[in-house]
């Protein structure tokens, strides 16, 4: 599903489109498909907060199908209105019709990736008849698990490590420098296992909408203590109607076992993982 790019591929096409609470930024390939019959590829950023840079690879699934990214609201390029009364699950898949209808997209498969995932499952398990499928790429699904599977990974980094998050999560001096390096640590094992962050990435994070993703989740992946701390959409799975693909790397913060649990309550579902990846293997 994710192909690998060393260099920024620029859009066919991009624009602005109406949605509920302001216009949303998008960029679209493989637009000659459209009237093709074969679905069109929608892609969801993660974060929250975050933006659809680092899923440029795949705009190279455009030789063979529509593919669009699109910043969602208060993300991104797109409009920043920045009211968190906005910042709800059914407002944020609200915005995955308005761009169909913006672009005249019928047919289409679903890719949510993190948090992203949460806008797909949401939008998944109300269904749609032109939905042919959804991809949920290293997928938060339920808060719980990923915050206890991330406490896991925490377990496991070298002691001193392990001292300098609690030192100053106990302090409240998470802003420090020693702070920040062993979050690097932790993000070098799960999130992006490369040497060099690819720019795209580098970019995500420059644009992340900070108070989005606190609103929202809080102030690292350990614990979310934001509208998200008790989000569980485990429920969903089963509502899940179309073919699903369950895919992760090997390393992910969103873990293989946790995939593995989540397809077995979906009922047309399979688990793809990555080897050697970890949270964004359409780079590794």
């Amino acid at each position: 599903m994710f192909a690998a790019q060393s260099t920024r591929q620029e859009p066919e096409q991009t624009g602005l489109a109406p949605a509920p609470g302001g216009r949303l930024w998008w960029r679209l390939d493989g637009a000659r498909h459209l009237k093709s019959g074969r679905a069109a590829l929608i892609a969801i950023h993660g974060g929250p907060g975050g933006a659809h840079d680092y899923l440029e690879p795949l705009a190279a699934l455009a030789e063979e199908r529509a593919v669009l990214l699109y910043d969602q609201l208060d993300c991104g390029n797109s409009d920043k209105p920045g009211d968190p009364a906005s910042w709800t699950i059914a407002r944020f898949a609200a915005e995955i019709d308005a761009l169909r209808a913006a672009l005249g997209i019928g047919r289409f498969v679903l890719l949510g990736h993190s948090w992203g995932a949460v806008i797909a499952l949401d939008y998944a398990a109300r269904g749609n008849a032109d939905l042919a499928g959804v991809v949920f790429a290293s997928p938060l699904i339920s808060t719980p698990r990923w915050v206890a599977d991330n406490l896991a990974h925490r377990r496991a980094l070298p002691p001193d490590v392990q001292a300098a998050l609690d030192r100053h999560e106990a302090a409240g001096t998470i802003d420090s420098d020693e702070y920040r390096a062993a979050i690097a640590v932790m993000m070098r094992r799960h999130f992006c296992r490369l040497g060099v962050e690819p720019q795209a990435v580098q970019r995500l994070f420059r644009k992340l909408n900070l108070d989005l993703y606190r609103t929202l989740w809080g102030d690292n992946e350990f614990v979310c203590t934001g509208a998200l701390k008790d989000y569980d959409g485990t429920a969903l799975l089963p509502r899940v109607a179309v073919p699903a693909l369950f895919l992760c790397g090997e390393f992910d913060e969103s873990t293989p076992a946790a995939n593995r649990d989540f397809a077995a309550r979906t009922p047309a579902a399979k688990v793809s993982v990555i080897p050697g990846a970890s949270h964004t293997p359409m780079f590794e």
